[in-house]
């Protein structure tokens, strides 16, 4: 009782020495008492803001905790552990590319992390988790696989981006985007991207109008910051991506043929996340364009290169740089115009067999024409396009013809420009027409409005930032949002060696087509033959006994040939025929077995005896 009253008493004098300082013992009290809350609250908001760092050891104490409970409630599970152990571990390397572990090293670390912890966990509830040596095994084996997981680099940038995005209400209000909220985040090889839930009354146009203010304040590079509508066309949410590394900083070689027939898409580069960008050519027509030096013509090599190894497709170019462009293509294409009179008379006869092909699909009561190796389609490569419409006005005329009509025949036209104005395409049908459109990098954002449509450069599309050749916006019905592409590339020698491989097994054309022209000729013929004065008939009797003629020439010719065979123009120049005419007797001399195709474009007489 002494020592408890010299114990009050004691108290009471420091009180009134606390109070002759003029400090009140109650206010300390409750200080400590408010202080404590405090405490935790720091605490745990250091544990959350570092939880991605203390992960190993929660998982350790996880693995602890749970041991204690299975040897003392459920150490019969032992076997039960060890089981669930195998088939996780064994799922997570299997599969674990679909739960964010695409590389085979993070799905290795983490079944070896899997079967560390289940295998202890069987050892635990079997022997005791205190049992010597579980103890300082669970620990070192905690350090050593940690070690890996804080030096991860997806991890860490994780980590940054969450930390990031956590300001993101601030970020919001001074960008302009107040009542937005993120949504989703996901860190992938190049940045991050996620999902943003735009506020009330706000768009993805205010979202776009916002990117340079986004990319001050996320701390990213300039064009570093992508904003685009969701596929799902939900008119309050944006997908921001952020480029923290350029993915198509460095050309991308082009890994070859993507196709093997004209009715498969093409594919003709990579987004910006490594998906292909895929598109199909077939009965539609397509326009590339851009600005000098952008990489049209690479975009236009690595579709010849696709389409040459399709057995269903004829190729006709027009290459009014006199041929510099696609002429190492020339073994693989099967007419090549390089003025403006032979592009003139090229689009003239593809309007003659879209007729022909026309009428013939009306006869057989079918709607469009298939394409196959005997029924070949037909794609028109117009490189420079916009020197037709100085050079040549009637091909625009005959270009606007296969444009409106040319879908169903399977008869289609892709162009190359550098600005395709009005004035540059002829007839606005052609441009409108356009189902596929490339975008390389133009100068000015009014040139992106005239290539992909009106109000596109508004709408998110800006051509006019690509910063490097073979980067390119598509806009085609499957391709509906700007991401931002960059095209294969096709060296000199990877285009010769591709033209080479390919021009042994390239198709002829097919019998309604060559018919139509032999067709066409023959009026044209006809008209330009038309008697005067007193030799009316004679003329007449002449173009009777001409086919004779021509037949026997061409076979003396084709018999006399040497072993490398004799090129189409040559027969042409020794028999006077057209072409179309001399491709029709060699398809019927050929289905008799008296010529062969020595190689593409090079025939000569058969003469061994058919085996057939």
């Amino acid at each position: 009782m002494s020592r408890h009253r010299t114990s009050r008493s004691q108290m009471r004098r420091n009180a009134r020495r606390m109070r002759r300082y003029g400090v009140e013992p109650m206010a300390l009290i409750t200080e400590d008492l408010e202080f404590a809350p405090l405490v935790i609250a720091s605490t745990a908001r250091a544990v959350w803001r570092y939880r991605s760092e203390l992960a190993p050891l929660t998982v350790a104490a996880s693995d602890l905790v749970t041991g204690m409970i299975l040897r003392r409630w459920f150490s019969e599970w032992w076997p039960t552990v060890i089981i669930a152990t195998v088939i996780v571990a064994g799922a997570v390397a299997i599969w674990g590319r679909w739960v964010n572990l695409p590389r085979p090293i993070e799905r290795g670390y983490a079944t070896v992390t899997t079967a560390f912890a289940g295998t202890w966990l069987t050892l635990a509830a079997y022997l005791g988790p205190f049992t010597a040596p579980l103890p300082a095994v669970l620990g070192i084996g905690t350090f050593v696989l940690a070690v890996p997981w804080w030096a991860h680099r997806r991890r860490r940038a994780r980590v940054r981006v969450e930390r990031t995005l956590a300001a993101w209400p601030d970020i919001a209000q001074a960008v302009g985007l107040a009542g937005s909220r993120v949504q989703s985040a996901i860190v992938d090889l190049w940045g991050y991207r996620f999902r943003l839930g735009l506020g009330l009354g706000q768009t993805v146009e205010d979202a776009l109008s916002a990117v340079p203010r986004l990319e001050s304040a996320l701390g990213t590079t300039r064009g570093g910051v992508r904003v685009q509508p969701v596929a799902s066309k939900k008119a309050n949410r944006a997908d921001v991506r952020v480029i923290e590394t350029d993915p198509h900083a460095d050309a991308i070689a082009w890994p070859g043929p993507s196709i093997t027939s004209i009715t498969q898409p093409v594919k003709l580069g990579l987004f910006e996340d490594g998906a292909p960008v895929r598109v199909p050519f077939l009965r539609r027509h397509g326009l590339f364009a851009g600005m000098s030096g952008a990489g049209k013509s690479g975009g236009v090599n690595v579709l010849l290169g696709d389409l040459t190894a399709c057995q269903d497709v004829i190729l006709w170019a027009i290459d009014l740089k006199r041929g510099m462009e696609l002429l190492p293509w020339s073994s693989c294409i099967d007419r090549l115009a390089t003025t403006p009179q032979e592009a003139e008379a090229l689009l003239a006869d593809a309007v003659v067999i879209l007729d022909g092909r026309a009428d013939d699909l009306t006869r057989r009561g079918e709607r469009v024409w298939e394409p196959s190796p005997e029924r070949p389609a037909l794609i028109i490569i117009a490189d420079e396009y916009a020197e037709l419409a100085s050079e040549a006005p009637r091909a625009i005329d005959y270009a606007d013809s296969i444009a409106r009509r040319g879908r169903a025949p399977a008869v289609n036209l892709i162009a190359a420009t550098q600005r395709p104005s009005k004035d540059a395409m002829g007839k606005s049908a052609v441009r409108s027409q356009m189902d596929v459109r490339l975008c390389f990098r133009v100068r000015e954002p009014r040139d992106g409005d005239l290539i992909l449509g009106q109000g596109m450069v508004k709408a998110g599309w800006h051509p006019h930032k690509l910063d490097a050749p073979g980067k390119f916006l598509i806009s085609a019905p499957e391709h509906d949002i700007p991401r931002r592409a960059r095209a294969y590339l096709m060296d000199d020698a990877r285009v010769q060696a591709t033209a080479e491989r390919h021009a042994e097994h390239r198709p002829a054309l097919d019998a309604v087509s060559l018919a139509a022209l032999d067709a066409a000729a023959s009026m044209a013929e006809r008209h330009g033959d038309a008697p005067v004065d007193g030799e009316r008939t004679s003329p007449r009797h002449a173009r009777q006994d001409a086919p004779k003629r021509g037949d026997s020439v061409l076979w003396a010719v084709l018999r006399d040939a040497p072993e490398k065979g004799i090129t189409v123009d040559e027969l042409k120049t020794a028999t006077g025929m057209s072409r179309p005419t001399i491709y029709r007797r060699l398809s019927q001399l050929e289905n008799d077995g008296r010529v062969r195709q020595v190689s593409r474009g090079r025939w000569r007489a058969r003469l061994d005896p058919d085996p057939a």
